[in-house]
């Protein structure tokens, strides 16, 4: 499952549901277009390229004189056989070295075209996985609300091994097919012109017969790309939920999901891969009738005396071999059209909307105090739909701000607001006056650090996931955070101690321990924003307190943002935000909430009632 780096922010939509993204593939595709674009990844490697259809001329050409000396080896033993002559030996012996030679060399060319081939094919997709890396980098969060995280992932992973696997072999098949058939005809000719007329008269054949299975293949490899971008969203939802499918007994409704997902699969599959295969039979069908054209016109010019028999056979071969390289072609017409459904879907996320790049301001942001003001903020993840009305707010620095509420009531919404993951539809967000959008986003975030309910923590070391709180900390500065966190003591008790390397998804150690570790890392980030988000709901009580005293210590002269649902743990707030459907209902202090005996007060006695029963 993809997870964002806690200092930048995790943030869900509120409700939770599920997320829907336009199916790829839908709208007409410009196939041109993309095919243009892909070569511009070759376009830096055009000298290798170069090297490859070099390597590829000699390879090929070698191949192609072999059958004149065949037919040549033919024709003398033929000669001495009718004139009553003694076989030439010295003759053969010689063309024997000749071609073993020729085969030597090019087998060795083979090679060196494979291996730079090889070369080629890695460094275009490696450029075109840093892309798309570099590209979902950038992405708004709102792109992956609205985009399943299984399509994202095929579209990075598959879509582009796609591409490699198709670069490395379709681009070094049509450069040797290419070179083979201009250099087969070329031999041909010199043989005869009139057989290679009858040969050529196919040419249009095939090419129909590739054109016409292709428009109907098409279609069905697009499809079959955006089925297995669905399989991998619907796995990837499995996997990253299978206790809850468990505990509530939807194995059966999971598996017939994925059953009918799959079937969709299987179906655009079979069919892009049945009409494309009926591309090789009839490219067979169109070689064998020149095979047989060739036989007969050669054997009437034989007879008459206008070609020698060993020219017939060394034509024949040619007229094989240039069967080959056109069979070769309708394989060739199956890859592409399979890395161009693919490279489309690639393309298209490249192509998608991202943040506006932003220069940083020429500001001191070590000037800045802490005071943060929401001035007539209006926002909705969706038009029409707001989720935030008309919210004016005033935070003092040092100040701890506490915002309780049912969910849906836009409580992350205002951290969201305040991180920049979203702009405002209106209204200005200021700091110390500031207003955040004159900032970059990289300045008005790095003010900020956030412990999340959901802990994210990467497959490293303990050490290493403390420190990415901040770059370039000491060991001493990682320890005392560790420390002030109240985890040094579990970490030392670890066999390796703060080397200790976390599985995925930091299955190694508990839950609570793991929101110890985040927690660590943001004391360690020394931010000017403290922002917790249910921060101690994982933990045991005795944990809780440890950490409501380092939280204690951390928040000392910082302005904090706390979300809780426990509201036991904000009574010492000194402002507490009471929320409801985007609006303010109240604004006050533990004891003040209480005197007004309103919404505030209901929640606070619902919890401890519950509790007391």
């Amino acid at each position: 499952m993809s997870k964002h780096r806690e200092r930048a922010g995790v943030s869900m939509r509120p409700g939770g549901g599920p997320r829907h993204g336009m199916a790829p593939g839908e709208k007409p595709k410009d196939f041109k277009k993309t095919l243009r674009r892909l070569a511009s990844y070759l376009k830096p490697r055009k000298y290798q390229l170069l090297f490859v259809a070099i390597a590829a001329i000699f390879s090929t050409l070698f191949n192609v004189i072999t059958p004149k000396l065949l037919g040549d080896a033919t024709s003398s033993i033929f000669s001495s056989v009718t004139k009553g002559n003694g076989i030439d030996f010295a003759f053969l012996q010689k063309l024997l070295f000749i071609l073993l030679a020729l085969y030597v060399i090019s087998a060795l060319f083979t090679y060196l075209q494979q291996y730079m081939m090889a070369g080629v094919s890695q460094k275009t997709t490696a450029e075109l996985r840093k892309d798309v890396y570099e590209k979902l980098a950038r992405m708004p969060l709102s792109y992956y609300d609205q985009h399943p995280h299984g399509d994202i992932l095929s579209r990075a992973i598959n879509d582009i091994d796609n591409i490699n696997n198709s670069i490395q072999q379709a681009l070094s098949q049509i450069i040797t097919s290419l070179i083979a058939i201009i250099g087969t005809i070329i031999m041909m000719i010199v043989i005869s012109p009139m057989l290679t007329l009858v040969v050529v008269i196919t040419f249009p054949l095939s090419a129909l017969v590739i054109r016409f299975v292709a428009s109907f293949s098409q279609k069905h490899f697009v499809s079959q790309q955006k089925e297995l971008g669905n399989v991998n969203g619907h796995i990837e939802e499995m996997f990253s939920g299978h206790q809850v499918i468990k505990a509530f007994g939807h194995e059966e409704t999971a598996i017939k999901e994925f059953d009918e997902i799959n079937e969709r699969l299987y179906q655009s599959g079979w069919r892009a891969q049945f009409i494309s295969g009926i591309m090789m039979p009839l490219m067979n069908f169109v070689g064998n009738l020149g095979y047989v054209f060739v036989s007969i016109g050669g054997g009437l010019l034989v007879l008459n005396g206008s070609i020698r028999i060993g020219d017939v056979q060394a034509f024949i071969q040619y007229s094989q071999q240039l069967t080959q390289p056109m069979t070769q072609a309708a394989g060739i017409a199956n890859m592409i059209q399979t890395a161009l459904a693919s490279a489309e879907r690639v393309f298209h996320l490249l192509d998608e909307k991202e943040e506006r790049k932003e220069e940083p301001a020429d500001f001191n942001l070590d000037e800045l105090k802490g005071k943060i003001t929401f001035d007539h903020v209006c926002f909705g993840y969706e038009k029409d739909k707001p989720i935030i009305n008309d919210l004016n707010l005033e935070v003092n620095p040092g100040q701890t701000i506490a915002i309780v509420g049912p969910t849906g009531a836009g409580k992350t919404t205002i951290i969201n607001l305040l991180m920049r993951f979203y702009e405002l539809d209106s209204g200005r967000i200021l700091i110390d006056g500031v207003d955040i959008s004159c900032l970059s986003r990289e300045q008005a975030r790095s003010m900020f650090a956030m412990v999340l309910q959901d802990t994210w923590l990467f497959n490293g070391t303990i050490r290493d996931n403390i420190a990415y709180g901040r770059n370039g900390a000491s060991e001493e500065e990682i320890i005392q955070a560790a420390k002030s966190a109240y985890a040094d003591d579990f970490i030392r008790t670890l066999p390796d101690g703060y080397d200790t390397v976390l599985g995925e998804d930091a299955s190694n150690i508990s839950q609570g321990q793991r929101q110890l570790v985040t927690i660590a890392r943001a004391i360690l980030s020394d931010p000017k924003i403290l922002i917790l988000d249910e921060a101690t709901s994982s933990v045991d009580t005795r944990t809780e307190m440890n950490i409501q005293r380092a939280m204690n210590k951390l928040m000392a002269g910082r302005t904090s943002f706390v979300i809780a649902h426990r509201l036991s743990t904000i009574r010492d707030a000194d402002v507490i935000l009471v929320m409801k459907d985007g609006d303010i209902l109240e604004k006050g202090s533990h004891e003040e909430l209480l005197r007004l005996n309103g919404f505030y007060a209901d929640l606070y006695k619902s919890q401890f009632s519950g509790k007391a029963s």
